[in-house]
């Protein structure tokens, strides 16, 4: 092949912490995959959200732009026509992009979209959509149209009549193997015409429902006593946001179950196995597509990503799912990023943000940036000229009303993290959170009333200020030259 831009495969899970690989040091999943392109590549142990919920995350690390400034701070709100992703730059300079699995850029919703969700000019030239795998979201989910033209539906069953988990298709028949499916497809077909190209597989997997082939939740049934209880002490919610306390009686403000004191510490197990499977899965699928790329002679000249939108609570702190919860389980993500001979294989501490994955990518092939971003670029770290150890003083997240649960008042909340402590902001409300992560590195002691503390959550609090100010839309440019 004569190509001199490398080829990208950005593969986003959606709603994965980063505690769910064996290269951050979980010892009990098994992604074999991830781990070896961890080592062969850079591995950010202290990646961070801007949001912790689906569509400010993804606006925001695919235009480089705050969520409220890319105009998407919720689910079920519609991006901009202006709006400029990193897809669309990349294609129009001569890359062909593709997807498979999730966009969520805007409303997907079935009381919203009758067929697929709504697209700007986002680039994407190969598109094939599945919001998610079960459920009844969009006629045109085209998952279930290679379901049925292989004879079968998405069907599920309960674990035991367990109410928590589901048994979900086997793993030939699951939406995040149709993702590396199409995504294989792809890279074979683009391996026979040189021009480079992008592709993101967006798998649904590890959201909830938590759905785990049964060829996969049997390894942890096995071990299932073995397998640690939430992180969560008793009362620890008392000094907390109203929406935790109601959230902990049942998650998405009480519509969606996981009411942690109804579940049995078996059901916490059960959970966090089906979570870890459907992990496991994912890493297996990535060994699939990884074989491609060496099959196909890419795997020299092409960019692995490999991240998520945000975490999963997963019965820390007495919550589940997600919400305007900021605990390290809902805004600490994977971010792993491998390029042989161009990135270095190393272990980063540094504080990153996925925002910065736009300006990454543009100055890895050599392109300007786009005026309106506002994330810093990763790649110095990468290719070995800056220290791999610091990039940012603080990471930032925000949360404003991003999904509908959380009324009178509405939950409107900002974090802001550095080396060592961590603030959230409950805006409208005199409460928020204040975390020394030194001490404390399981936010159980919320120190926002300590008076000891007084003074570092005055400097927390100008942080978190000077933050949000940095959010400010650098478009339009100033056009006077005065």
């Amino acid at each position: 092949m004569n190509q001199l831009k490398p080829n990208i495969l950005w593969i986003c899970s959606d709603q994965q912490r980063y505690d769910t690989l064996g290269c951050y040091r979980n010892e009990f999943v098994n992604t074999p995959y991830l781990d070896q392109l961890a080592q062969n590549g850079t591995i950010f142990e202290n990646a961070y959200t801007q949001s912790p919920v689906c569509t400010p995350s993804r606006a925001a690390f695919l235009t480089g732009r705050y969520p409220r400034t890319a105009g998407c701070r919720q689910n079920g709100a519609d991006i901009p026509e202006d709006e400029v992703l990193i897809t669309k730059i990349l294609s129009d300079n001569d890359y062909f992009c593709g997807l498979s699995g999730k966009l969520h850029l805007s409303a997907c919703h079935p009381s919203v979209c009758k067929t697929m969700e709504r697209r700007i000019d986002d680039g994407y030239s190969d598109f094939h959509w599945s919001h998610h795998g079960g459920g009844g979201w969009g006629m045109n989910n085209e998952y279930w149209q290679w379901l049925v033209d292989k004879g079968h539906k998405y069907e599920f069953q309960t674990y035991k009549d367990n109410k928590y988990i589901r048994l979900g298709p086997p793993e030939e028949l699951h939406q995040t193997t149709w993702c590396a499916e199409k995504a294989c497809d792809f890279m074979e077909a683009r391996s026979r015409d040189g021009k480079p190209w992008l592709f993101s597989v967006n798998m649904f997997d590890p959201h909830h429902i938590f759905d785990a082939p049964i060829e996969y939740l049997e390894r942890y049934l096995k071990i299932l006593d073995d397998i640690p209880l939430p992180n969560y002490k008793e009362d620890e919610l008392e000094n907390k946001p109203w929406w935790q306390k109601y959230d902990h009686e049942g998650a998405y403000g009480q519509k969606a179950g996981y009411s942690y004191a109804e579940m049995s510490e078996k059901d916490h197990r059960l959970v966090k196995a089906s979570y870890w499977a459907m992990c496991d899965l994912i890493d297996h699928q990535v060994g699939r597509m990884l074989k491609t790329l060496e099959d196909t002679g890419q795997i020299d000249n092409t960019i692995i990503i490999f991240t998520s939108d945000h975490g999963e609570m997963l019965g820390d702190h007495g919550i589940y799912l997600k919400g305007p919860f900021f605990y390290e389980p809902a805004v600490h993500i994977p971010l792993i990023i491998s390029w042989p001979g161009h990135i270095k294989p190393q272990r980063s501490k540094a504080l990153v943000e996925l925002m910065d994955m736009s300006q990454t990518l543009l100055d890895a092939i050599e392109l300007p940036h786009h005026p309106g971003m506002q994330g810093k670029s990763l790649w110095p770290m990468l290719d070995g000229k800056e220290n791999a150890d610091y990039h940012k003083d603080s990471v930032y997240c925000e949360y404003y009303n991003a999904m509908p649960w959380h009324q009178n008042p509405t939950a409107q909340a900002t974090m802001v993290r550095n080396e060592r402590y961590k603030i959230v902001a409950a805006h409208g409300l005199d409460e928020g959170e204040l975390y020394d992560l030194k001490e404390d590195p399981g936010e159980n002691k919320n120190l926002w009333n300590n008076p000891e503390y007084i003074q570092i959550k005055v400097n927390m609090l100008k942080l978190l200020c000077d933050r949000m100010a940095w959010t400010v839309d650098p478009l339009p440019l100033r056009k006077a030259n005065w």
